[in-house]
C-alpha cells in the first residue's frame, strides 16, 4: 500500500481525476487519446494507474458505494477501496494496465446480490431469513459490500478489457434488530466461517460473471475482506484472493494476504499491537509534541501492516489552535519531531485539524526521510 490514510476518498479522487489537467509533476505522464471520444488521464506517479475518460467525462462505476445499509464504520469503506486497489496491483501492473471503474455490475444487480435470498430475490447471496432472532440461531448477513474494478490494455488506439477485480466485504459482526426501531443485537462470526462463506460466495459470483459475454474469457480476481466492527477506529483487512484465468467458472485456489490495521496508542480494551517498537516510537512522538504544545485535544495513529511490516501510518492530531501563527509554528515543529521519532521507511501522513476543519497536512513517501507540509489558509 503506497499510502494508508483516512483521507483516502480525497486521495482516490486525486489518483484518478487530477491527472486530467496539468499534473504538475515531472514524474507524471500526460493524458493520451486512444480512440474517438476516449482519453487516458496519464499517470501522476509510476505506481498509479492511468484511468479512462470518455466524451470528456471520467467513467464512473455503475454500482459504486452500494453496500448493506447497516455499514456504519466509514473506515471499512475506505480501507476496502484502498485495499482492493492494492490487491489489483499484485495482478495487474500499473505499467501495463489501465484502470476503469466497474462497468458490468449495475446498482440493481449489486443490491439484489447483497440482499438475502428469497422467493422475490432468488439471486441474493446472503442466506434466507430463517425467522429466528437468537444471536446463534438466526442466519446472519455475511456479505456486506461488493466492488468491481476493470482493467484495460491498450493496443494502438484501442482499449481492450483484460482483467477484472471483485472485492467481497464480509462481516465479522452482523448487527440486527428483533423489531423495527428496537435495540440492536450482535451475531459474531468466526474467522473460519467468514472464510468458508466468503469462498462459497466467490464461487457463485465467478459463475455469474462468466455468463456475461464480455467476461467469459478475461482473468477475474476475487478478493475477500473482513469487516471491522462498527466501533473500531480502523477498517478491516483483506485476507485472501484468487486469480481465475481464462473461462474458469469456479475458484481454483486462494492466496493468503497478511494484512492488519491497528490504532495507536492502544487502549485497555485492545492490547494488541502491530509492532511494539512502532508503538513506542509513536508514543515518544506524541509525548514530545504534547510537551511543547499543550493545546492538543488528541493524538492518534492508524497503522497498516503487511506481512508484519509497517506499510503505512496516518497520524491525526486535533488542536485547539485558533491563530495562524500557532498553526504554522506547530507544523514546522511537527516536521522535525516526526522525522526524529516516527518509524522510518514507511509512508506517513499527518493531518492537523480543529473543530473548524483541517489546518495543515504533512506527508512522507516510501523511503523518504523528510516530511513535506502544507498549511491551509484560514480565509
Amino acid at each position: 500500500m503506497r499510502r494508508f490514510n483516512t483521507l483516502f476518498v480525497v486521495a482516490l479522487c486525486s489518483l484518478f481525476l487530477a491527472a486530467c489537467g496539468n499534473l504538475g509533476s515531472s514524474s507524471g505522464t500526460s493524458g493520451t487519446t486512444t480512440s474517438k471520444g476516449t482519453q487516458l488521464t496519464g499517470q501522476a506517479a509510476s505506481g498509479d494507474y492511468q484511468s479512462v475518460i470518455k466524451n470528456g467525462r471520467y467513467v464512473t462505476s455503475k454500482s459504486r458505494g452500494v453496500n448493506v445499509s447497516q455499514n456504519d464504520n466509514q473506515y471499512n469503506l475506505k480501507s476496502f477501496e484502498s485495499g482492493l486497489l492494492t490487491v489489483s496491483k499484485k495482478v495487474y501492473s500499473p505499467s501495463k494496465y489501465i484502470f476503469e471503474e466497474g462497468q458490468y455490475l449495475s446498482t440493481n444487480t449489486v443490491q439484489n446480490w447483497l440482499a438475502r435470498k428469497s422467493k422475490s430475490n432468488p439471486t441474493g447471496l446472503n442466506p434466507v431469513n430463517n425467522g429466528k432472532t437468537g444471536a446463534n440461531t438466526r442466519n446472519p448477513i455475511y456479505l456486506q459490500q461488493m466492488e468491481e474494478q476493470d482493467y484495460m490494455k491498450q493496443n494502438g488506439k484501442k482499449l481492450t478489457l483484460s482483467g477484472v477485480t471483485i472485492g467481497l466485504g464480509l462481516n465479522s459482526i452482523d448487527y440486527y434488530q428483533k423489531q423495527n426501531y428496537g435495540a440492536t443485537y450482535e451475531t459474531h462470526i468466526s474467522n473460519a466461517t467468514i472464510q468458508r462463506e466468503g469462498r462459497q460466495i466467490a464461487n457463485q459470483v465467478l459463475a455469474r460473471l462468466r455468463k456475461k459475454a464480455a467476461l467469459r474469457n478475461v482473468p477475474i480476481t476475487i478478493a475477500l475482506y473482513k469487516q471491522a466492527s462498527d466501533d473500531s477506529l480502523v477498517g478491516g483487512n483483506f485476507f485472501s484472493y484468487s486469480v481465475n484465468r481464462g473461462s474458469s467458472t469456479s475458484v481454483g485456489s486462494w492466496k493468503a494476504i497478511s494484512e492488519k490495521n491497528y490504532v495507536y496508542p492502544t487502549t485497555s480494551s485492545s492490547s494488541s499491537t502491530g509492532n511494539s517498537n512502532d508503538e513506542s516510537s509513536f508514543e515518544n512522538f506524541k509525548t514530545q509534541i504534547q510537551n511543547y504544545f499543550p493545546n492538543l485535544s488528541g493524538v492518534t495513529a492508524q497503522a497498516h501492516y503487511v506481512d508484519h511490516q509497517l506499510s503505512g501510518m496516518n497520524v491525526s492530531i486535533t488542536t485547539q489552535f485558533y491563530s495562524e501563527t500557532e498553526i504554522i509554528s506547530f507544523t514546522q515543529y511537527l516536521q522535525q519531531a516526526a522525522q526524529k521519532y516516527l518509524p522510518s521507511g514507511a509512508p506517513i501522513d499527518i493531518t492537523v485539524k480543529s473543530a473548524e476543519g483541517v489546518q495543515s497536512f504533512l506527508s512522507r513517501d516510501q523511503g523518504e526521510k523528510k516530511f513535506t507540509s502544507h498549511v491551509f489558509d484560514s480565509y
